[in-house]
């Protein structure tokens, strides 16, 4: 059952023979027998009944066609419906690392969305890099520069990193790091000058904020999970000399579109006011 086979009901009926309705919708008149067989054996209804050449619908056929009047006045709804709404209308999908969704994106969405009426975004989070070759994302954040692909880069900005130790603990604090295919990253880079022992290793930035806040842990964390902690006397913060890189990733075939160009400007609006907090 489509919706193509069942305006064929209805063509049938405003025009009375297989000929007319071929003429209204330029198909075979063929076809359309053929598809009216088709939706009367997946009923088990007769649809229409011959008389003085005409086609006349059943009592079966006129039930059945309230139903698609209902869904033709739907479908003319669906057609107009980026008519009542003001600026572009699209669906875009950006991935991320949880913590850049979380801190940086979703804060700032609902002020996004409200004056965008017509756009609507879905949020892919995963530590893993979604494959943006094959298109499982319109736009992606990616944390370290990527490789040269069919897509445009561009820079959206440097991301401040602090090293956080306790003031006063019993011993050495538990040192947390990042796993070791992240090796090449700043924080790792700079975990490995204190010369001792990982802890703890993950790559969830949350989970080495929460051990930093109980002042018996140390670690690296991005500007834009420790604000808190950077007023916390019990906690001495580092600021590291090396910034973290932040790149915007957006499928070719989309630069140009509007709904795209928009969503690309809300997102280096909210890396420029995360660096200005």
């Amino acid at each position: 059952m489509n919706w193509d086979d069942l305006r064929i009901i209805a063509a049938v009926r405003d025009e009375g023979t297989y000929a007319g309705a071929s003429a209204r919708l330029r198909i075979d008149e063929t076809t359309v027998g053929r598809r009216l067989s088709r939706i009367e054996r997946a009923l088990g209804l007769r649809l229409f009944e011959a008389a003085d050449g005409v086609r006349r619908p059943t009592r079966q056929c006129e039930a059945v066609l309230a139903h698609v009047e209902a869904m033709a006045a739907h479908a003319a709804e669906i057609g107009r419906l980026s008519e009542s709404l003001e600026g572009p209308v699209g669906r875009l999908r950006i991935a991320s690392t949880n913590t850049v969704a979380e801190a940086v994106l979703s804060p700032r969405a609902s002020d996004f969305l409200r004056a965008n009426p017509g756009l609507t975004l879905q949020f892919l989070t995963s530590s893993e890099n979604v494959k943006f070759s094959r298109w499982e994302a319109d736009l992606a954040i990616r944390l370290r520069k990527p490789e040269k692909g069919d897509f445009a880069i561009s820079k959206l900005g440097d991301i401040e990193l602090y090293y956080f130790e306790p003031v006063a603990t019993e011993g050495e604090p538990m040192l947390c790091a990042y796993p070791d295919e992240l090796g090449a990253i700043p924080e790792m880079q700079f975990l490995r000058t204190r010369k001792a022992r990982a802890r703890c290793v993950t790559d969830n930035v949350r989970v080495i904020r929460n051990l930093i806040r109980t002042h018996r842990a140390a670690g690296v964390l991005p500007e834009y999970v420790c604000a808190d902690l950077l007023g916390d006397r019990r906690l001495r913060a580092t600021l590291l000399p090396r910034r973290r890189d932040a790149w915007l990733l957006v499928q070719n075939h989309l630069k140009r579109d509007a709904a795209t160009r928009v969503t690309i400007d809300w997102v280096r609006a909210c890396f420029q006011e995360m660096a200005r907090e």
